[in-house]
């Protein structure tokens, strides 16, 4: 299965989604802001990463520009996960760099095909 970096800062979320992904047989990885998730995506190369968007210290907008402008991380597969899902955001996440877009509260089935979708694409890093 996959190794999947999760950006929250909501413990509960993050404790919800990590436990729902590891019973699925994935490995999951924590940062609880946008610059610990740029480092930690740096430092231990995810398969995927669940970049929360409104998040402290450095949200995931600029923590995603950030992993796409850095060659060692510019080929990671990011989702971005929102709660407040406005008009544009969808277009917003995928000009940051986000290759795919959720809304919460999350639908595991439709995450997980999302995260498998991700995993069948070649990537080149």
């Amino acid at each position: 299965m996959a190794r999947i970096l999760l950006v929250e800062d909501n413990e509960l979320n993050r404790d919800m989604l990590s436990r729902r992904l590891t019973r699925h047989g994935h490995t999951v990885l924590v940062a609880v802001d946008g610059a610990e998730g740029v480092q930690m995506a740096g430092r231990e190369a995810p398969d995927v990463v669940l970049m929360d968007m409104s998040l402290p210290v450095l949200d995931g907008w600029e923590a995603t520009r950030q992993l796409r402008a850095a060659p060692s991380t510019r080929h990671l597969r990011i989702i971005a996960l929102t709660a407040h899902a406005m008009a544009g955001d969808r277009e917003k996440a995928l000009a940051a760099g986000c290759d795919d877009y959720d809304t919460k509260p999350l639908e595991l089935p439709r995450l997980l095909d999302k995260i498998a979708a991700l995993l069948a694409r070649s990537v080149t890093p």
